[in-house]
């Protein structure tokens, strides 16, 4: 089970604990996290430095996984043994968390339009950066893929 909402997030390389942050777990060869890219791209887009990603493959796979579907952010790299997904309790992919001041504020396991549009509502709050709706209904997507 991931972690949950109050409890202390992980260190993360290169992102500051402090600040408010979605960040996401995905795998390149996942299905749903292929589904889930536009959304991904969307949360990068409102606010770059308030998003980060961690691929749970080799680096050089996040960029065929870039280039294919159109994503620009630079994710972490936690190939096996999955260290870091390990500590956040990665059970399936993609799962979104929204920390806040080092703790777990919200999260989201496999695409769930109602659930990431829930977490893009509440990093807009937190931070008052415009976060808009990640998906609806029209846009192509499903409202729920398991992962």
């Amino acid at each position: 089970m991931p972690i949950q909402p109050g409890e202390s997030a992980p260190a993360v390389p290169g992102l500051d604990p402090r600040g408010t942050t979605a960040l996401v777990f995905y795998k390149v060869t996942c299905p749903t996290c292929q589904l889930a890219a536009p959304a991904m791209e969307h949360l990068h887009r409102a606010g770059p430095s308030r998003f980060a990603a961690v691929v749970q493959d080799p680096p050089e796979r996040a960029v065929s996984f870039a280039s294919e579907f159109g994503t620009t952010f630079e994710p972490v790299s936690d190939a096996e043994p999955y260290e870091l997904s390990d500590a956040f309790g990665i059970r399936t992919v993609p799962t979104v968390f929204l920390l806040n001041e080092g703790r777990v504020d919200d999260v989201v396991e496999s695409w769930d339009r109602d659930g990431w549009n829930r977490l893009a509502k509440r990093l807009e709050q937190l931070t008052g950066d415009e976060v808009g709706v990640v998906s609806s209904e029209g846009d192509g997507l499903p409202p729920f893929k398991p992962g």
